[in-house]
């Protein structure tokens, strides 16, 4: 199983404070059944701990134009809307939701090169609300893909969520698949597609970072469908 390495340092932190616990345990605590009951508890969430910053290798789909998702999840919003920080047009808004048992690093959910980023810091409201793609803190992120079409995404955090971590940087060449960071515990990723692009999940759907198409791009700049306002 390979770590987040840049989890590594919340993984120590919380088996120091454990192994800090399980001694002031098995010192103070004289009823052994308590006692063992408690250490095995905190072993549990140690090994829980470590486990819940594991990166998968998946393999990705074969195909031009596709995209996958960025993140474990289910799909919590299928919908046109309008993006104004960096499409500045309508269209179509797909949101997963991560809960506390699915894997938290993130993947670039198509090649191309980032032409946009920016980090906003902001609430921990609850991630699957719709206002928390304004409010919480999150990271944005603009791909331009080799036929010219444009996707954005949006790494939110959620109410236990309070570190966002995100490789994107201007002009840096991205590989659908690969890591593009993490999100530590429960959070969402927004992702905005042109209004032509394909949609191949719908609400309610559990999906799978990296191996899961969420749509397919056709390539062009015209064209749309019909989705709930």
């Amino acid at each position: 199983m390979i770590i987040d390495k840049d989890s590594t340092g919340t993984i120590l932190m919380a088996w120091l404070i454990c192994g800090i616990l399980i001694l002031v345990v098995r010192h103070f605590v004289r009823n052994s059944w308590i006692s063992v009951s408690i250490i095995v508890a905190l072993v549990v969430f140690m090994c829980f701990i470590t486990w819940f910053f594991r990166v998968p290798e998946r393999e990705t789909p074969p195909g031009d134009g596709l995209v996958t998702s960025a993140c474990d999840g289910k799909v919590v919003i299928v919908e046109k809307v309008y993006e104004p920080e960096y499409m500045k047009e309508e269209c179509i808004q797909i949101s997963v939701y991560m809960d506390f048992f699915d894997v938290h690093a993130n993947f670039w959910p198509a090649s191309g090169e980032v032409s946009y980023y920016k980090y906003h810091p902001g609430k921990y409201l609850l991630a699957f609300l719709p206002k928390s793609s304004e409010l919480n803190e999150h990271s944005s992120t603009g791909i331009t893909v080799p036929s010219g079409d444009r996707l954005f995404f949006k790494q939110i955090a959620g109410t236990f969520a309070r570190r966002i971590v995100c490789y994107s940087e201007p002009g840096l060449e991205t590989v659908r698949g690969e890591q593009c960071g993490v999100i530590k515990f429960g959070s969402r990723i927004d992702i905005f597609l042109p209004l032509d692009a394909e949609v191949k999940v719908k609400v309610g759907d559990k999906v799978r970072a990296v191996e899961s198409v969420i749509a397919v791009l056709s390539g062009k700049r015209d064209g749309g469908q019909d989705l709930p306002q």
